[in-house]
């Protein structure tokens, strides 16, 4: 049975050590100037010595590509607006382009991350575990709220300053070695010390 092409970006499974996900995460700012739409599954970095006037980072979309940094995927949208209006409203399931709003960023670099691979020129083996890949940009879904990153599959290699390292296949019922496959990744250990000697 193929696998079934449903991209969402990076989604948070477990933890390194095997412990179940909790769902933690931090809060961070998207600016009104920032005028792209971002979704859940989008991996964001921190703009450098940026923050709102609470004192609270802020983020912008990654960069696909190698020595790209990454913090860690949107994992909620923060509702914008007045709270009084949120009982009346119903708020997109994605953040909007040109609004100041807050995002929940899952940002613990001992975080294991489910993500389809894109298969362009070739599926990734089995034997792909251990090595690293980047990520590739694609188009959220206004109606899910999910992202369309992917992992790269044709930037497989050695070097550890691809964005990804592959830890293992998704085993479960619906996923097989192949076409649209999922893997669990994290994020490259050395994307966060770009971060960190960044002063981010």
């Amino acid at each position: 049975m193929a696998n079934a092409n449903i991209a969402r970006g990076l989604i948070p499974y477990k933890y390194d050590s095997g412990a179940p996900y909790n769902g933690a995460g931090n809060v961070y700012f998207v600016p009104a100037t920032n005028a792209s739409n971002l979704f859940i599954g989008d991996p964001v970095v921190t703009v450098t010595a940026t923050s709102d006037g609470n004192g609270i980072p802020v983020v912008a979309i990654a960069s696909a590509g190698a020595s790209n940094p990454v913090l860690g995927p949107i994992i909620s949208i923060v509702p914008a607006g007045d709270p009084q209006v949120a009982v009346t409203r119903d708020f997109p399931v994605y953040r909007q382009a040109s609004i100041g709003q807050y995002v929940i960023v899952a940002d613990d670099p001992t975080l294991l991350f489910m993500i389809q691979e894109d298969s362009v020129s070739g599926a990734l083996a089995a034997g792909a575990v251990g090595r690293n890949a980047n990520l590739v940009a694609g188009t959220g879904s206004t109606v899910t709220g999910y992202s369309g990153w992917m992992l790269q599959s044709s930037s497989l290699a050695t070097t550890n300053t691809l964005q990804l390292r592959i830890r293992r296949f998704l085993t479960e019922a619906d996923n097989a070695v192949g076409t649209n496959a999922k893997w669990l990744v994290k994020i490259n250990p050395a994307q966060h010390e770009l971060l960190s000697s960044s002063g981010i």
